[in-house]
């Protein structure tokens, strides 16, 4: 009797028939490739069974060495070690001064600000460190998969803005990868999560890293992935826990400063002690420092304590992310621990607590977010043809354009949904205006001064109209990987301009939340600022119309005494143009607009006089 092979639904019965895809998770400390077989989303390990590779380049005379290899040679050659590159994706040579530990790197800065680090191989840009990672992850999937790859699906974090995402992309263009999406981190988890357990519902992604926390609510229904919310703090992971155990360990030497080394050592021994006390409800810990050797006991309740503070602080930041969600904790369903530093009971002990319900633990959290990928890189891959699962992510920030007055008028808000598009139609400010400046800016302050200048280019070819007669329709459009592009048109003319926004760097997470944090604290003068700053935009352009006016029709349409009357109302609208009383201008250009109605009233009558010339009744009547 023959036996019938049956494949799934959506899948080829034919292994050499599946197109290769591959998740990739590209860390700041580690970084996995992960791929679906036999329908199963697993990571892939290297030759000798590991699946984590350390996120290490080294480069030297002979060549190229990334991961475990690298990372062991990073104290005794630091300058040609590189280590953490993902934090200086898509920044500035400006916005690394800043960077605590990133000092001990020399680096140059080449055309377009990027900065270039310099090795016995050259310089190197971030964008070239990263590929050499990637390259090594796709000879891992080619290896494990024994085939050529179709593509990837790569995770950066939800904070990555679009100078940071399109430095990612040019680095997998560089080694060769071609893109299927970039996937923000907490939505991988949720891919990993949501769609194998058909979960439906709020969920919330909570990430400990070594160095960030980020917490993103989303909402999942019959595929959907929506992201609601995100929030966290760039500057709290398990490496502070570290520090904070290496402090108490300081205390006990009797020590009150430590050199570089030194912390080194106690941190380490630290990280030591962390981790066995995930198993362990206390260890013993041998110290030689400073000539002084000490063992001590270490109980799990005593570096809960000292821990305590900055789990509360990954709580507060849920708590804000919830309320800028509009969600409550009891819409909550499910809770996906990612990260290794969710590993320590009391994260996960506060967590539960605070949520009220077991967080999702099943999928190792350092793998969570490759297997995610990997899941929605064989549905890209055309794999899974029936798969109706639709990603939306967020974008951090607000985008929009500057307006008179030096406004920034928000054409797409944040935590908006991603991919979209907006538009919004825009005018000329003065008469005979042929010339338009796009300038795009990204923040939540209302003063572009206050924003993060994005772009600018120009429209040219508009029609010489009266002011406000011109229509513009400035388009904005963020792709699936938050990338964004921005168009101006001329309604009447059809003339139009775009550009593509590529900064050469852009804002790291702090940024971001110190944008946001800002945002909150000056709301309330920045609306009085715009206020202010709209009222003398409007009493500039009433003074600018008018004066062109007088000196067109002034001296046939007035008498000195009119003339001299409106110079005096516009001396006083001036006068509170330069003031700081938004109400007062107000009344001001309600004043001036009043009196000199019956100047316009005259205008139009001398403006119809001149049309209808030598015309008669029974021509305007025929061409009616």
């Amino acid at each position: 009797m023959a036996l019938l092979q049956i494949a799934e639904p959506g899948q080829s019965p034919e292994p050499h028939k599946r197109k290769l895809a591959v998740g990739i998770d590209l860390g700041t400390t580690n970084s996995l490739v992960a791929a679906v077989r036999s329908g199963e989303s697993t990571t892939l390990p290297d030759e000798g069974g590991s699946h984590l590779l350390p996120s290490v380049v080294r480069y030297t005379e002979q060549g190229v060495v990334v991961g475990q290899a690298a990372l062991s040679k990073a104290s005794v050659d630091p300058f040609n070690t590189i280590v953490s590159v993902k934090r200086l994706m898509g920044r500035g040579v400006d916005d690394l001064k800043g960077l605590e530990g990133e000092a001990v790197y020399r680096f140059t800065e080449h055309e377009g600000g990027m900065p270039y680090l310099q090795t016995v191989a050259g310089d190197k840009s971030p964008v070239e460190v990263s590929a050499e990672i990637l390259r090594t992850l796709k000879a891992r999937a080619r290896a494990s998969l024994e085939g050529e790859l179709e593509g990837a699906v790569i995770t950066v974090p939800a904070y990555f803005d679009d100078a940071q995402r399109q430095a990612t992309k040019d680095a997998a263009q560089l080694a060769g990868i071609k893109v299927l999406r970039l996937l923000n981190e907490p939505t991988a988890a949720a891919v990993a999560y949501g769609l194998d357990k058909a979960a439906e519902g709020v969920i919330a992604v909570y990430d400990l890293g070594g160095g960030t926390f980020d917490i993103s609510i989303l909402r999942l229904n019959k595929g959907v992935f929506e992201v609601l919310a995100t929030g966290g703090d760039s500057a709290l992971g398990g490496d502070d826990f570290d520090l904070a155990l290496a402090g108490w360990f300081l205390e006990q030497l009797g020590g009150k400063e430590v050199v570089a080394g030194e912390s080194r050592y106690l941190t380490e021994k630290a990280r030591w002690v962390k981790e066995k006390l995930t198993d362990n409800p206390a260890v013993t810990v041998d110290l030689d420092h400073a000539g002084q050797k000490i063992s001590l006991d270490v109980s799990r309740t005593l570096f809960d304590d000292l821990v305590e503070p900055l789990v509360s602080k990954t709580i507060r930041a849920c708590r804000r992310t919830l309320k800028d969600a509009g969600v409550a904790i009891g819409e909550v369903q499910d809770v996906v621990m990612v990260g290794g530093s969710t590993r320590v009971p009391a994260v996960r002990s506060r967590v539960e607590s605070f949520f009220e319900r077991a967080p999702r633990i099943d999928i190792d959290p350092d793998r969570v977010v490759a297997v995610g990928a990997a899941i929605q890189a064989d549905v890209l891959a055309g794999n899974k043809p029936d798969s109706e699962m639709l990603l939306l992510d967020v974008l951090p920030l607000s985008l929009g354009l500057e307006t008179m007055g030096g406004l920034a008028e928000k054409v797409i808000h944040r935590n908006t949904s991603i991919p979209v598009a907006r538009a919004q139609e825009f005018t000329t400010y003065q008469d005979g205006q042929t010339a338009m400046m796009i300038h795009v800016v990204q923040g939540e302050r209302e003063l572009v001064d206050d924003c993060r200048s994005l772009a600018q280019f120009v429209l040219r070819g508009i029609p010489p109209m009266a002011a406000g007669a011109a229509k513009i329709r400035v388009a904005f459009q963020v792709d699936a990987d938050g990338l964004l592009g921005v168009s101006a048109k001329e309604l009447s003319t059809g003339v139009e301009s775009e550009i593509q926004v590529k900064p050469s760097y852009g804002l790291d997470d702090n940024e971001i939340a110190e944008m946001l944090k800002a945002s909150y604290s000056f709301a309330e003068d920045d609306m009085a600022l715009r206020n202010l700053r709209e009222q003398q935009v409007e009493a500039d352009r009433l003074l600018v119309s008018l004066e062109q006016a007088m000196l067109t029709d002034g001296e046939q349409l007035l008498t000195p005494e009119e003339e001299e009357h409106l110079r005096e109302q516009m001396a006083i609208l001036q006068a509170l143009r330069n003031g700081s009383d938004a109400s007062a201008i107000e009344q001001g250009v309600s004043v001036l607009s009043q009196a000199s109605d019956f100047f316009a009233a005259r205008r139009m009558d001398q403006s119809i006089k001149n049309a209808l010339k030598g015309h008669s009744i029974q021509e305007i009547e025929g061409e009616s």
